[in-house]
Order: C-alpha cells, then structure tokens, then sequence
C-alpha cells in the first residue's frame, strides 16, 4: 500500500504562487482583455453610446441577461481608461495560480457582482469592469490568508498600499458610481480565494493505493 500526494509533480502549489507560471501566456490574456474593452468602447461611440442602456438593470426581468456583458461597457473613454490600468495590474497578478484558475476567478467575481446588482443595486443601467477591478483587489487581499502563504500576504500588503485606498468605493458615495457593483465584485473575490483555498486543500490531501 503507497500513499502519493496528489499533485506531488509541482513545486509549489498554484494556489500559493506569486508569479504567474505563464507569464508571457498571462500578459497576452490580460492585455487582449483590456484591448477587448477599448474595441467596445470603439464600438459604442460610433454608435453614439446606446450600449450604456445595456447594463445590469436591477431587478428588471427582461434585461437580466445583460449580467453576460455589463463589465465590458464603460461610460466614456475617461471611464475606460481610469479601469484599465488598475485592472492591468490586479488582473495579472490574479493569473498566478494558471489562467485556468485565473478563468474561473473571474467567472466568480462575474457572476457575483451582476447577481448582486440585479437583487440589491439601486436603479439604472449599471456598467464599467470596477466590479472585477474590486474582485481583483480583494481576491489578492485575502487569497494568502486562506491559503497560508506568506508570500501571497507581502503580496496583498503591497497591493493593500497601491489600491487599497480604493476599497472605499465599496461604499455608498460619489453619485452615478456603482458602489453596490464596487462591493458584490469584492465578496465575489473573497469568495473565489475562498474556492481556491479549499479546492488546493482537497488536491493536497493524500490518496491511498492499495
């Protein structure tokens, strides 16, 4: 009878890395994520800004389906281009555990942050990617702690000091910003940390041939 742990090949586990394991890989998916941004926001001013109806419009059963595309739309250019940086930076840093992981982060801050604007958010047509720029943020903040990884902490120390004055936006304030979409993004990145912590923590445990 041998016992292997699982996942034994890698040096060190995805879910405690700090560097991505594909760089070049992980700056093309950002990059050409951002770029994606600016191709709609190209798209929305020929046509004269109509795509900023099609937000996430709280508890509106017709356009429920707009929680598929609302980080996508951005207000104007000033907007876009205020995210893109931040989201330049946190996005790649939130590919260290693969882009596989990265993909399914996303998803969960995704979906959190439009299900929580169409239950809870104020209404109107909310848009602009914050909502994954505060999952982002909170996913790097708290991911180390889960997964006790002292590496990934001096990492959200780090990040805490660049863009943690930013969490202040999870609160109501400046108005025709989406703080409802600023605070379901950021317990959605809690949440994804808290998926990748526990999901590492399965891979890890042993396994028994017998």
């Amino acid at each position: 009878m041998t016992a292997v742990p699982k996942g034994s090949r890698a040096s060190k586990p995805l879910a405690k890395r700090v560097v991505p394991p594909q760089p070049v890989l992980s700056s093309v998916v950002v990059l050409g994520f951002v770029g994606l941004l600016y191709v709609v926001e190209a798209i929305d001013t020929l046509l004269g800004g109509r795509l900023n109806d099609d937000g996430v419009i709280p508890r509106d059963f017709s356009e429920w389906d707009n929680i598929i595309w609302f980080p996508l739309l951005h207000g104007d250019w000033t907007h876009l281009t205020g995210n893109a940086v931040p989201l330049l930076v946190l996005a790649y840093l939130a590919t260290s555990g693969g882009i596989k992981q990265f993909l399914q982060v996303t998803a969960v801050i995704w979906l959190t942050s439009g299900l929580g604007v169409w239950v809870f958010g104020s209404y109107g047509s909310h848009i602009g990617a914050s909502g994954l720029i505060f999952g982002f943020l909170a996913f790097l903040l708290v991911r180390g702690i889960f997964a006790r990884s002292p590496l990934q902490i001096v990492v959200a120390v780090v990040v805490f000091a660049l863009y943690g004055a930013a969490l202040w936006g999870v609160l109501p304030g400046q108005p025709g910003i989406s703080w409802e979409g600023h605070l379901f993004g950021a317990l959605g990145g809690v949440l994804a940390a808290w998926g990748v912590a526990r999901d590492a923590a399965k891979s890890a445990r042993t396994t028994l041939d017998a």
